[in-house]
């Protein structure tokens, strides 16, 4: 009897495929930093209902992420991945307002809503289907391509706005230019719903639905009969395990922790105030650091392209150097980062003020404090950027995994919208403000807030999180069991 070949499927044509809806994250959020300036013109809108539209997409993410779990479980991986991509394109296309919609900012926020439940689905799933797809060995280089999907979206968003921006005078960006801006977004969210019909279901997910001939196939197709066999047997009994052992409760004695760890881990990442540097980072530049206009889109430019270098040594050290030294390398760094920023500022005499009423502080001073911010961010995108989600897309068990990154997910978005929300409100606080203006920390309590908690960071991996490197999931069960 003659064996037929079967036909392999490249494991890095899937991964970046899936990624896609990484970069429609980093694109979707980052396109309302390039429109809200003149859509906030267009519609005369108050600070307050300006700051409710540009966060909405977040109460989206995190009404998506609650939903994703469920979602994940019932349908799978790569359909809710699906539904994700028609999401996106709905909220592309609505967001810039066709003619025949009404033109108010309830139709803008209902759009937005939407494009974020896509992105609270898809920041789920896709780095969850990565994880159940990649050999051991490579696992967490794969699914580190997820965040480096996340950066060059912010990346090529940024580029985006700014060319179609540059090309119209203000009058035609606040009439019609924002519109384009939006529309942009429909050139990846149709090329993800497109290609996601070219990738296979989770093989775990097929064998947990019962779907065991397909989910072999699969296996063997993307990783060779050899080591599909071994996976598969390593699964079949997980299941079995599962299945034989009382009904599982996220709230028992040995899930519990597991959910915990992933979950608390999963709102530090927004609480190093990464956010606020991506979200804020021209009123950082221009406010606290005193930089022109002119400067600010140098700075920004820096900070996407140091965010975009880092997250390549993150993908390559990931699985030689491990998740937990990264980490803790990756929060020494931010903690210098940020409190070289904060001291200078703190340090700074603010008695001189420009004719802008903007902090004159001296060239040098202005320097330490950039070099800081980039410090900062690189030291996030090669550690809490990308290794969170590598590390929550394999902790948690095959029978909790849907369940468990849904909570994980659904609570970074929650930190991620209370960051974005108290920052500004921080920021103007008349403790923060300037000495001369009666205030005591001279601009630099924000970065002593985050300083604190990436000491709280440090502390938390260095106690409660171990190595994963190398591990298929199954063996994780065991490493956490332990």
């Amino acid at each position: 009897m003659t064996h037929t070949p079967t036909k392999r499927i490249n494991i890095y044509f899937i991964t970046i495929v899936i990624t896609l809806g990484g970069l429609l994250f980093g694109f979707d959020t980052g396109v309302i930093n390039g429109t809200q300036y003149y859509f906030s013109k267009y519609f005369e809108l108050s600070g307050f209902l300006k700051g409710f539209i540009v966060s909405s997409a977040l109460l989206g993410a995190l009404a998506g992420a609650i939903g994703a779990g469920v979602l994940s479980k019932s349908i799978g991986r790569k359909n809710s991945l699906i539904i994700s991509a028609i999401l996106f394109t709905i909220s592309a296309w609505g967001s810039g307002m066709p003619d025949f919609l009404p033109e108010s900012t309830t139709i803008l926020v209902i759009f937005r809503i939407i494009g974020g439940i896509g992105i609270g689905i898809a920041s789920m799933n896709a780095p969850m289907y990565i994880a159940e797809i990649a050999p051991a060995k490579k696992r967490g280089t794969l699914v580190t391509f997820y965040q480096l999907a996340v950066v060059i979206g912010f990346f090529v968003v940024f580029l985006a706005t700014y060319f179609i921006g540059n090309n119209l005078s203000e009058e035609q960006n606040i009439a019609f230019g924002w519109r384009r801006m939006f529309w942009s977004e429909l050139i990846p969210a149709i090329a993800f719903l497109g290609l996601l019909f070219f990738v296979p279901k989770s093989p775990r997910w097929l064998m947990i639905k019962g779907k065991e001939a397909e989910a072999k196939m699969i296996l063997t197709q993307i990783h060779g009969k050899e080591i599909a066999d071994k996976e598969f047997v390593e699964i079949q009994e997980s299941i079995h395990k599962d299945k034989s052992s009382t009904k599982v409760s996220i709230f028992s004695k040995s899930l519990l922790p597991i959910i915990i760890i992933g979950t608390v881990l999963s709102a530090l990442q927004q609480f190093t105030g990464i956010n606020a540097v991506l979200y804020y980072g021209a009123d950082i530049f221009e406010q606290a650091l005193g930089f022109g206009k002119e400067d600010i889109l140098l700075q920004q430019i820096l900070l996407a392209t140091v965010n975009l270098l880092f997250t390549f040594i993150a993908m390559y050290m990931v699985d030689k150097l491990g998740r937990k030294p990264l980490l803790m390398i990756g929060g020494f760094g931010m903690l210098i980062g940020f409190l070289m920023m904060g001291f200078t500022l703190y340090l700074s005499d603010y008695s001189n003020l420009n004719a802008a009423g903007l902090p004159a502080i001296s060239q040098s001073e202005g320097i330490i404090s950039l070099i800081g911010v980039l410090i900062f961010i690189g030291a996030f995108a090669m550690s809490m950027g990308p290794v969170v989600w590598v590390i929550l897309s394999e902790i948690f068990p095959n029978r909790i995994r849907s369940v468990a990154m849904s909570i994980a997910v659904a609570v970074q978005w929650l930190a991620n919208y209370f960051v974005s929300q108290t920052f500004p409100m921080i920021v103007d606080s008349d403790v923060n403000k300037l000495q001369v203006d009666g205030g005591v920390w001279n601009n630099a309590l924000p970065y002593f807030l985050f300083s604190g908690f990436i000491v709280i960071i440090i502390l938390f991996v260095w106690k409660f999180i171990p190595e994963t490197k190398g591990k298929t999931l199954e063996e994780m069960e065991t490493l956490f069991e332990k």
